[in-house]
């Protein structure tokens, strides 16, 4: 029987279109400003230092880097509330956020940096939900859901990887990992194209998935 639900964010929760106009429209934008070029220039330049320190690095989700790094005249706070306007919750998310608050503590863990997390929960309203937020990358410095990850997880919230469950749509890091280490997953694949017991299409099928458990 779960204790805790966790949640992902970006894609699960909410949709990602914000984190992309921050990222490849809002910091070019700057950048070309504050260096007199077309607005394509600097995007090239700028995802061009990007994928010089690539994924695996923190720094590539650290707003507050990137912001020192092109030494950018405005503030990373006002960028964000200048785009807060692409923030869009899916419906199915408040849902089953509400049904399920009831019967369980939630969590939320996610590999965005804490900036994007409270601003996307607070325009969203979905902050108030969670008993616990987690950021892989601003809490623990780690750029991916590792299985070391969920596990210091677990032993903040003081509970068993068996009493958990995790849902979110990275196969790897949502679905694969956890599994991997007795976290009950599920995969949400909003495209449909795939199915299987483990496998959501949509949030609200999440609570008749839990009765069998549960019961």
């Amino acid at each position: 029987m779960p204790k805790i639900i966790s949640f992902d964010m970006d894609g699960t929760l909410v949709d990602s279109e914000f984190t992309d106009w921050v990222w490849l429209d809002g910091v070019p934008k700057l950048y070309a400003r504050k260096k007199g070029l077309s607005f394509d220039e600097a995007k090239a330049l700028i995802v061009e230092e990007y994928q010089k320190v690539g994924e695996g690095a923190v720094e590539w989700y650290d707003i507050k880097y990137w912001f020192r790094f092109f030494q950018l005249d405005e503030t990373w706070k006002t960028l964000m509330e200048r785009y807060a306007d692409k923030i869009s919750a899916y419906e199915d998310g408040h849902h089953i956020l509400e049904r399920l608050k009831e019967r369980y503590p939630l969590v939320l863990t996610s590999n965005a940096g804490r900036e994007f997390i409270d601003i996307e929960m607070d325009v969203t309203g979905m902050g108030r939900y969670f008993d616990h937020i987690f950021s892989a990358t601003s809490d623990f410095q780690v750029v991916k859901k590792t299985a070391q990850f969920y596990q210091q997880i677990c032993g903040i919230l003081k509970t068993e990887p068996g009493e958990i469950v995790h849902v979110g749509d990275h196969y790897e890091f949502d679905y694969l990992v956890p599994r991997s280490m007795g976290i009950q997953a599920f995969y949400l694949d909003r495209s449909r194209k795939n199915n299987g017991d483990s496998v959501l299409s949509d949030l609200r099928d999440l609570e008749r998935k839990l009765h069998p458990i549960a019961d």
